[in-house]
């Protein structure tokens, strides 16, 4: 597969939580005031998150938090 067919890894927020010290609430603040990337829903009131874009998240604000240091 190339780039632009490449199958992105879904996760659910339960996933997000696992691994990111933020409440539920904290999240969905943070995604309405454009600060973490935009589930997308896929039906009903599922929602799904792209795995690479919460990664690349974490790895921006690790990576800040080094520098300002």
């Amino acid at each position: 597969m190339d780039s632009v067919t490449e199958i992105k890894k879904l996760i659910k927020i339960a996933d997000i939580l696992e691994h990111i010290p933020y409440s539920r609430t904290q999240i969905y603040d943070f995604i309405a005031a454009g600060k973490f990337p935009k589930p997308i829903h896929l039906g009903g009131r599922a929602a799904f998150w792209i795995e690479a874009e919460v990664c690349a998240w974490l790895e921006a604000h690790i990576n800040a938090e080094r520098e300002a240091a």
